[in-house]
């Protein structure tokens, strides 16, 4: 009998906590590796903030200071947001844009599967490509900028930025719902890429013209870079839980569009 069988014919194994834990470990699992054999998806979410950070932080200014702040350890935190927002985008809207396109979805509703085993493993993974792009990073600052944090820190700047991606998942999971398989990269790069600019990851806030800096306040990414800074010694030393408070609100936003899509996917095929 197969496990697909087992389970239906079972109730009291669907029902089992551990089998149910299992089940989102292994889609997980399979979420990473297809993702990490994807040299497409890793070079550009891992390489990109890299680049930059090696370019603008090492290479040009790595003698300058900002607010106080070294500009390696300054952009660190910067640049680990952008690479946060990238992992967490593409690793979601991209490959539930494709998977829907393919019809991959319909298979696994027809499998014994929990319904959300598929969302929470996209969510799992984007996050542990978030602590990869942060640990580089660091890597970097530390070995070539001449960066200096204790162990503490880097593990709270780690932590934040990791917990960040969940609102960013969140987003490409609303995006995945709405555009195609082949227009998923433009649609992404068309809201990250000004979203970055404007929130002050490419250039320093204080640098940006005032109109643009009041665009930045209304931005998640701002203030989950702000959250970033903070743990540095940087940033505006404004009110931590008004950052989180934005990026929550943000997160239920984004998943309220995306079950908005979702219903209306389920409706066209099963309606």
């Amino acid at each position: 009998m197969s496990t697909a069988t087992a389970v239906l014919s079972n109730p009291q194994i669907e029902r089992s906590p551990s089998h149910t834990v299992t089940v989102y470990l292994k889609e997980a699992k399979y979420e990473f590796l297809k993702n990490l054999r994807l040299r497409v998806y890793t070079a550009s979410v891992i390489s990109f903030p890299l680049m930059f950070y090696v370019l603008f932080g090492l290479v040009l200014n790595a003698k300058e200071a900002i607010t106080g702040l070294g500009v390696p350890t300054y952009m660190i935190a910067t640049y680990g947001t952008f690479g946060v927002m990238g992992a967490s985008l593409f690793g979601t809207a991209s490959g539930l844009a494709s998977d829907r396109g393919l019809g991959w979805l319909q298979v696994k509703r027809a499998s014994p599967m929990p319904p959300f085993a598929y969302f929470a493993a996209k969510v799992i993974v984007s996050m542990g490509f978030s602590v990869v792009v942060v640990a580089l990073l660091l890597a970097l600052g530390i070995s070539f900028g001449g960066v200096r944090m204790p162990v503490a820190e880097m593990a709270k700047l780690l932590g934040t930025l990791a917990a960040g991606s969940v609102p960013f998942s969140a987003m490409g999971l609303a995006i995945g719902y709405f555009v195609g398989p082949n227009s998923a990269p433009a649609a992404i790069n068309l809201i990250y890429l000004p979203m970055s600019f404007c929130s002050g990851l490419w250039v320093p806030y204080m640098f940006l013209p005032k109109f643009v800096r009041e665009i930045a306040l209304a931005l998640p990414p701002y203030h989950l870079s702000q959250l970033a800074l903070g743990t540095v010694g940087a940033g505006f030393h404004q009110s931590i839980a008004t950052h989180w408070e934005v990026l929550l609100a943000f997160t239920l936003i984004c998943l309220g569009v995306a079950r908005i899509g979702f219903q209306r996917d389920q409706g066209k095929l099963y309606g």
